[in-house]
């Protein structure tokens, strides 16, 4: 297949694209490189340095004849959408728009657009645990509110123009190649601080809980959504996926966890509770298991292990291909 994964050079599209390559597609990855790395691609792929709101962009969409295109590209900094979230409208919805758009005008009808979309920012604070994708929609974030307005316009589009789309709602994505720095995932940054022999700091009393899901297994969940039939477009939530593992895993757990992974037993130090900060997220993905066949391999356990020892040889300058 004809592959195109915007923001493919970051964390979890570098994930994304090295999925479809191992099965032998024809992978092109669109990145502004903003966050991304080229370090982070496979040989074989093609690379194309653009941003995702310009006319170049959609180009590449509309003469590219993909047959599958992966849209991760993104501003995916809750703060900064807090703090400037007329940047956030224009990045995350103005270039999901454009590429639709894109689509729309292409001479090829049969693209399906998957939209990397969010379980923990979509739904909000909820008692319902864990989340069906029924649930109601409550972002506490412009990020949240962006991502929402995304996969209300896909069902537009498949509904008016008969686009194919579908939005995979993410839950706490870690593993291999996350950044710590800037808006990181809590395990990258308890990695790195753990390898600098640096205390762990938790918000709060440390029991606010997430759903941890594995990269590798998120890419997995993108392989699967290229291929497996779908649903007739309908309302909200039609086409859309929770890609999560069902276990809550606090804060607290998680240090533990880090602890065991790397033999140490680094200090931990309690800052006070973050504004606005979800307390529980944890997503129900049996509808992605069954419409998709997709579950978690990975158990949190030994995702933190393999994470940390990715870290690790990344410190010591290993060359790694996870």
């Amino acid at each position: 297949m004809r592959i195109l994964v915007t923001g493919g050079a970051g964390f979890i599209g570098s994930h994304v694209v090295r999925a479809f390559a191992s099965q032998g597609s024809e992978v092109t990855i669109l990145d502004d490189l903003s966050s991304g790395k080229l370090a982070n691609l496979p040989e074989g792929v093609t690379f194309v340095k653009d941003d995702v709101r310009s006319p170049s962009a959609a180009r590449v969409v509309r003469e590219g004849g993909f047959d599958v295109i992966c849209h991760l590209a993104a501003q995916i900094d809750v703060r900064k959408s807090v703090e400037d979230p007329a940047y956030d409208v224009a990045v995350n919805i103005g270039g999901s728009l454009n590429l639709l758009e894109a689509m729309r005008q292409s001479a090829k009808k049969s693209t399906r657009f998957i939209f990397s979309s969010t379980g923990g920012a979509l739904y909000g604070d909820v008692e319902t645990i864990p989340t069906p994708e029924s649930f109601a929609k409550d972002p506490q974030s412009p990020y949240g509110n962006a991502k929402l307005s995304v996969e209300l316009y896909l069902g537009y589009y498949a509904r008016v123009h008969g686009l194919d789309t579908v939005a995979l709602r993410y839950g706490n994505v870690y593993g291999p190649r996350q950044d710590s720095h800037g808006e990181a995932g809590v395990v990258a940054i308890f990695c790195e601080r753990v390898l600098a022999g640096r205390q762990l700091t938790v918000f709060g009393d440390g029991k606010q809980t997430r759903d941890y899901v594995y990269v590798a297994d998120v890419a997995n969940a993108n392989v699967l959504a290229a291929t497996k039939p779908l649903p007739p477009a309908g309302p909200l939530d039609t086409r859309s996926f929770n890609i999560g593992t069902g276990v809550e895993t606090s804060v607290v757990q998680l240090a533990e966890l880090i602890r065991d992974a790397s033999g140490t037993t680094p200090a931990i130090e309690h800052a006070p509770d973050r504004a606005g900060e979800v307390r529980r997220s944890v997503l129900l993905a049996s509808k992605a298991k069954q419409v998709l066949g997709w579950t978690p391999r990975m158990s949190i356990a030994d995702g933190i292990s393999e994470t940390f020892r990715w870290f690790a040889a990344e410190r010591d300058g290993v060359a790694s291909t996870a």
